[in-house]
């Protein structure tokens, strides 16, 4: 039985990578789909988005059911509760990356992007998928030192955000009021995009040490549990 239980805390881990390929694979493809217009990309990102909320809720009926059975202690109860929360952010990552397929949808057969920002936003997409595959990495290897590192890659995505907020304010801005909606929103979903992988990358770090770093995080530590 313990080993059907340990098969069972690597399966929500394999999860968990296999949520970071999903979500990476989206970014990737609705980046792509915003910037070149294309509609059938896009679309493909909207439907796909399903298989990472099925993930999701597969990796946590798994969860309630070994805390149910197992009554886990210590670092495995870390790991089933704290898995959870990560699931949870992994499927925001994709939710954010379905709203920016959503964006190349609206617009086509136009790009949202104005040709000035689609260097910008291609760097925007480059880090996206950087930061989500960190985090994958982070989650299998457990790697704490790694994890700690993750905030440099969310450093870079926050200074594009501003790179984009400052083309809107600068008064030089000609592409109208709707583009600058887009081009607002675009900017929040990438940026909120590498937050989630960074609150995945914190947890790792909680379910390693059992210490939580309230400066990384606004949410409490999962019920503070005993190591």
């Amino acid at each position: 039985m313990r080993e059907a239980f340990h098969q069972n805390l690597q399966l929500i881990s394999d999860q968990l990578v296999e949520m970071t390929r999903l979500a990476a694979s989206a970014m990737s493809r609705a980046t792509t789909a915003l910037l070149d217009a294309d509609v059938h990309l896009a679309e493909s990102v909207i439907a796909a988005d399903k298989q990472i909320d099925i993930v999701r809720e597969e990796l946590d009926a798994l969860a309630v059911d070994i805390l149910a059975r197992e009554q886990p202690v210590a670092t495995d109860l870390r790991m089933v509760v704290t898995s959870m929360r990560m699931s949870s952010d992994l499927e925001r990552m994709g939710d954010l990356a379905r709203h920016v397929a959503k964006v190349a949808r609206l617009r086509y057969p136009e790009s949202a992007v104005p040709p000035e920002l689609r260097a910008t936003v291609l760097q925007m997409g480059q880090v996206a998928e950087r930061i989500v595959a960190k985090a994958g990495s982070i989650i299998a290897a457990r790697d704490v030192e790694e994890a700690k590192l993750i905030e440099r890659d969310d450093d870079e995505m926050d200074a594009l955000h501003r790179e984009l907020f400052e083309h809107l304010v600068d008064g030089s801005w000609r592409h109208g009021t709707e583009s600058a909606v887009d081009v607002t929103l675009l900017g929040r979903y990438y940026e909120r995009y590498a937050d989630h992988a960074v609150s995945v990358a914190t947890r790792v770090v909680y379910l390693v040490t059992g210490e939580w770093d309230l400066d990384a995080d606004s949410d409490e530590p999962e019920d503070l549990i005993a190591r």
